[in-house]
């Protein structure tokens, strides 16, 4: 398997498919690069170069105990980047995977990146704090580190409904999409799933949104069950220099998969602009 090994010793694993422009994703917790396959086969059927890494401690990455905060995360992507010599590439992350892009291009992106992407992302912040007085509760925080911890399989299984909106009045349940999550979040060490929830519930990225300079489409489902509309997109984009708000009426978290035609066609849009 294709690996970049970091300066600690890390292997993370990637895919490379194609060439033209680059585009690199980043998932979310606790998933993998497979998380983005409908995108990956989209952008490369239009000529795009497509690049996902599985996170240190994810899927098929070495599953290490160490290293689970948000700047070893970015470091790890600009050992990857540095490898695949990418240059003018376009980052796109999704929910903790937008908070990993958000790093990456505010501390080691400078002539590296042309454009980023936040979908359904945690900045500016997740957990309810002094700061943030109505982000998501310190509890519910803890749940998610209890069934991290404790029940992973069974708690992997039930997220996938408030994740992808199934708990909804007339979502179309898919029991693949549901497995396919699972599968993923069970590929990777469950130490470091629950210390991601740590970096994912408290950093703060108030900072590194205001000092990036590319232009940011930042894309946000507006009935987000996990990363809530009103304390986290709707804030980053008015906090970054040349943001663009692109927000989904009825939208669920895991928008990428269950409205995969819609975000590809957005996306496809602003990479074109």
């Amino acid at each position: 398997m294709p690996t970049v090994t970091t300066k600690d010793g890390t292997e993370i694993f990637y895919k490379d498919w194609g060439t033209g422009e680059p585009l690199f994703f980043h998932h979310g917790w606790p998933l993998t690069a497979d998380d983005w396959d409908s995108q990956m086969m989209f952008f490369l059927s239009k000529g795009y170069r497509v690049i996902a890494h599985d996170r240190r401690g994810h899927g098929r990455s070495t599953q290490t105990a160490l290293g689970h905060d948000m700047d070893t995360y970015a470091a790890d992507v600009a050992e990857v980047v540095k490898a695949l010599d990418l240059k003018a590439a376009v980052h796109i992350g999704h929910s903790t995977g937008g908070g990993e892009v958000t790093r990456y291009v505010a501390k080691f992106g400078q002539g590296r990146v042309k454009k980023a992407v936040l979908i359904s992302a945690i900045p500016p912040t997740f957990m309810q704090s002094e700061k943030n007085p109505d982000g998501v509760p310190k509890a519910v925080v803890d749940g998610i580190r209890d069934g991290t911890a404790n029940h992973r399989s069974q708690f992997y299984q039930d997220i996938t409904i408030p994740f992808y909106g199934f708990n909804r009045p007339g979502a179309v349940v898919s029991e693949g999409i549901r497995g396919n999550w699972w599968r993923q979040g069970m590929m990777g060490a469950a130490i470091a799933h629950y210390e991601c929830v740590r970096v994912l519930s408290e950093t703060e990225f108030y900072d590194d949104l205001a000092v990036i300079d590319v232009p940011v489409l930042v894309m946000h489902g507006e009935d987000d069950q996990i990363c809530p509309f009103p304390t986290t997109g709707a804030r980053s984009v008015k906090l970054l220099k040349h943001g663009t708000l692109k927000s989904y009426p009825g939208f669920p978290h895991g928008m990428p998969t269950t409205h995969a035609d819609i975000i590809n066609a957005d996306l496809l849009a602003f990479l074109q602009t």
